[in-house]
Parts: structure tokens; sequence; C-alpha cells
């Protein structure tokens, strides 16, 4: 099996395998380790090798042996480690219990409420998940999030710390959490997504890996909550996102803003199951906050051209929105759907009142709006000093080149204010 096919195996099938591990032996943090391990020679072995007939059984195998040796390895006092040595594989390891039934994703699912609990960090949450559940490494999730790989492998340690000293069993959260579970787990693959849609920081503007893998995550849990609402609006919004990626950079790895898309370039089929989704979902309730932005995402989508977009409706799931959630970057997108829809001045507003919320006063997307509202007014002078402004507080290579080139042409222009 070429290396390729046997990666992407392997990372479906790490969560099964530490899912089995913990519901087994519980000890998240060394069966984490051990189940990395099993991976890694996997990985080693099975392109020359071949892959086993069952691959799953093969990797628990592995892990299991591995945890008992670091198991007893950890263990001081001689009756845990007797205790640990007895330890085996049983004939039915396979095989569920007669009155219980758990799938593999049902482990997976139980895996990200794990993960998310809300002891972590959001950082915290998003590292454990791509580690434990995406099987990533630790060394590409350092690289996704440009930090040292010391620094995650400390980052990923202490989250294993704290699942492990919270006594939390692995099993499905009481009826009384899982909605806060959920949104939890909800929410850092909405975040994991993101950094890899629009990178905060580096040379590239986007990180492929990271919003491939929040799509396929949230793929999942859609396919074990397929009645829930909301997680069917994550994968709307997020496929109705992503659908839009390539059109995002020019050839020279350049942003290329909405109005400057090349439409054709979208990717039709994931914006027709993300329309799909979100269509079949809104009239089941009330409509959560992800299935409103997954139901503007659409509006974008499905529009001819920039200009034909549906401006007002935006504006007013917009104001939906904000009626749900108090979110700052919502409010800056809901001032460009205002200044579509009733003119630049009117969005201009909104953004001098956002300077006020201290979450968004610092961040370049606020400049880089006002910025464009203002060259939209003919206020030259003005917009591009506040260009300049975005640019310099941006921390992506790409979004600060697109800012400044953006001040220069404007520099090219006579600096008159418009009325």
């Amino acid at each position: 099996m070429p290396t390729d096919q046997v990666s992407d195996l392997l990372r479906s099938a790490a969560p099964q395998v530490l899912a089995a591990l913990v519901r087994r032996y519980g000890h998240f943090d060394s069966a984490a380790d051990a189940v990395q391990e099993a991976l890694l020679a996997a990985a080693t072995q099975w392109p020359d090798q071949g892959v086993p007939d069952n691959p799953r059984a093969w990797l628990i195998t592995v892990a299991s042996r591995r945890l008992t040796d670091l198991l007893r390895s950890e263990q001081a006092r001689k009756q845990r480690e007797e205790t640990v040595a007895r330890w085996a594989l049983p004939e039915d390891w396979l095989t569920p219990p007669a009155d219980r039934q758990p799938t593999d994703s049902d482990d997976t699912l139980i895996l990200l409420f794990l993960c998310c609990h809300p002891s972590l960090s959001p950082q915290s949450q998003v590292a454990l998940t791509l580690r434990a559940v995406g099987g990533l490494t630790t060394a590409e999730i350092a690289r996704a999030f440009l930090v040292p790989e010391p620094t995650m492998t400390k980052r990923i340690g202490r989250a294993k710390k704290a699942i492990k000293d919270s006594g939390v069993p692995f099993a499905p959260p009481a009826l009384g959490d899982r909605d806060v579970r959920l949104a939890a787990v909800l929410h850092v693959l909405y975040l994991i997504f993101t950094e890899g849609y629009a990178a905060t920081s580096g040379t590239r503007l986007q990180r492929v890996e990271l919003s491939t893998e929040a799509i396929r995550l949230t793929r999942l849990v859609h396919r074990l909550l397929p009645d829930d609402t909301e997680v069917a609006g994550l994968l709307a919004l997020l496929l109705l996102t992503d659908a839009r990626r390539e059109a995002r950079t020019g050839p020279g790895g350049e942003l290329v803003p909405m109005e400057e898309q090349d439409r054709g370039r979208w990717h039709a089929e994931s914006i027709a199951e993300g329309v799909a989704l979100i269509t079949a979902t809104l009239p089941r309730g009330v409509p959560g906050p992800y299935q409103l932005q997954a139901a503007i995402a659409a509006l974008h989508d499905e529009a001819p051209t920039y200009a034909a977009t549906d401006w007002p409706q935006i504006m007013l799931l917009y104001e939906r929105l904000l009626a749900l959630v108090d979110n700052p970057m919502i409010a800056l997108n809901h001032a460009v759907a205002v200044s579509m829809a009733r003119g630049p001045h009117a969005g201009l507003k909104l953004v001098d009142d956002l300077e006020a919320d201290g979450r968004i006063a610092d961040d370049h997307r606020l400049h880089a709006v006002r910025a464009h509202l203002l060259e939209t007014t003919g206020d030259i002078t003005a917009a591009r000093a506040a260009y300049l402004l975005a640019a310099h507080k941006a921390l992506s290579i790409p979004q600060q080149r697109y800012l400044n080139g953006r001040a220069a042409r404007l520099g090219d222009l006579p600096g008159e204010t418009g009325g």
C-alpha cells in the first residue's frame, strides 16, 4: 500500500485505537503515548511489509503491549507492577459486551468530549483534539500553529495530565452536561478550521491540513448525531466556506478578496452539499449560531457575482446572529453587510462604534474594513492611512502584503475627500 494511503488509514484508526485502550485500561495520558508509538511502528513497517488483515487489531495489540511497558516503568510499588504484568489481551478483545454495542464512532465521539473537557483552555483543547482524535503528531501540530515542538509537547502533556487528574471516566457525559460539552467540541472544530482557512500568522494564507481535518471530524460528529441541527449547521458552514478556498489565493499565493475571486474556481460539490444541509436544517426549529452563519455563507456562494449578493438578507441574518452571540467579529461582518445594503457611511458608523470594544480594537481586520469603507466614500488619504495601520497590525505575511499593496495603490491617487 502506498505511503499516503497508509497515512490516511492510520489517521482514521488512531482515535479508535486510543478509545479502545482508554475504555479498557484508563490512563488517558499513557495510552495516548502508547498509541503514538504503535502508529509510528505501523508507518515504518506497513509500507514495506504490507498492511495486516486487521489493521485496528494489530495497532491495539502493539499499543497495548507498549502501554503495559509504560505502566510498568511508571509504577514504583511492586503490587502495582505485578497487576500490570498480569494484563493480557483477552480472546474477545474486539467483541463488545452483550449488554452494550459500542462502535468505533461512539468511542471517537467520547474521545472528542474528553479532549474538549471544560477544565482545559481552548488552546489545549485544540492541541489535544488534533493529537488524540486527528492523529497528527506533535511536530505536525507545532508546525501548524508556528510554535516550537517542545512548547507544543508541554502543552499537550499538561492537557493529558489535566484529563487524568480530573478523574473523568471514559464514557459519554451525563445528560445534563451533554449540551455544554458538545458546544465545546463544535467550538474547537470551528477554531481548527478557522486557523486552517485564514492563518493568523506566518508566511501562508491558509493551512489546508487543519481545515481539511476540521471538516473530516465535523463529518464524523454529524454522522454520529444526525439530528443535531447545530452540528449540521457547522458542517454546512465549513463546507460552504471551504468551497471558496482555491479562489482565495493568486498564482503567487497572494490574497484575493471575495469581490475579485473567480467564482468558477469555487468548489461546486461542496456548495451543493452545504446548501442541501442548511436547507434541510433551518426549518427544524429556532436556528442556532452555526446555522445562521451557514445560511449567510450559502447566500454568498449562490450569488452569481459579489454585487448580486443578497446583502439585505445577509444583514438581517447577522442581526439575528448578534442577538444570540456577543462576538465583535460578527459585529464587524454585520457592519460590512450594512455598508453593502445601506451605503458605506452607515457601515463606517458601526465600525467606529466597535473601536470602543477592546476585544477587537487592535485587530487588523477592523482597520482593514474601515480602510475599504473610507476608500468607497472617496476619502483616499484616510483610507491609505487605515490600510497602512491594518498592515502594521496584521501578523500574517500575505495579509500584510495585500494591505500594503492597497495602500500603495491609493498613494498614486489624488488625496481628496469625497462626500
